[in-house]
């Protein structure tokens, strides 16, 4: 999906470099006797028409799956973890989890905004979402590989920020 995506940026930044070209090409020009001239016209009008019959499919091919599965969400019932952020630290109401499995993380803060985001053991990260005040995300995800994870702030929270971590142990069945 992504290379789709990055695919269809690319074919709009050259259209629109296109369209950049004949509008300046197509600017209006002034005659040796002072007289505004248009230029272009109909070459602008041939691309307006390029783009729509372009775009139409292609935004019909891309949107008709809407909404989208989530990435990694694996299916059927979901296992619910409670996290919880505060200055600095994560309480989690567990942290074993069983490869393969999905997990429902309902995430909130006691205080301030925090980004919850959940790394794998080469510091890459898998999965996030933003941990608020008053508010509950939800957060599905299933561990494809056993280990430990990291679970860390993204989003500087004070102080203490850098220690602000926890652990999910993801193990096979």
């Amino acid at each position: 999906m992504q290379e789709i995506a990055w695919n269809i940026s690319i074919l709009f930044m050259g259209l629109l470099v296109v369209v950049f070209a004949v509008v300046a090409a197509g600017s209006r020009v002034q005659a040796a006797s002072g007289v505004l001239i248009s230029a272009g016209g109909k070459l602008r009008t041939v691309l307006f028409w390029i783009l729509i019959v372009a775009l139409v499919p292609i935004a019909w091919l891309t949107l008709a799956d809407l909404p989208y599965p989530p990435p990694n969400g694996g299916t059927g019932q979901a296992k619910e973890i409670k996290a919880v952020g505060s200055q600095w630290s994560w309480e989690l109401s567990d942290n074993k989890v069983a490869v393969g499995q999905a997990v429902d993380f309902h995430v909130t803060a006691t205080d301030v905004n925090h980004s919850f985001a959940i790394y794998d053991s080469q510091y890459r990260l898998v999965a996030q979402t933003q941990s608020m005040p008053g508010y509950t995300n939800v957060l599905r995800h299933t561990f494809d590989e056993p280990g430990t994870y990291k679970i860390l702030c993204l989003e500087y929270c004070g102080l203490g920020h850098h220690e602000m971590s926890a652990e999910i142990n993801v193990v096979k069945r």
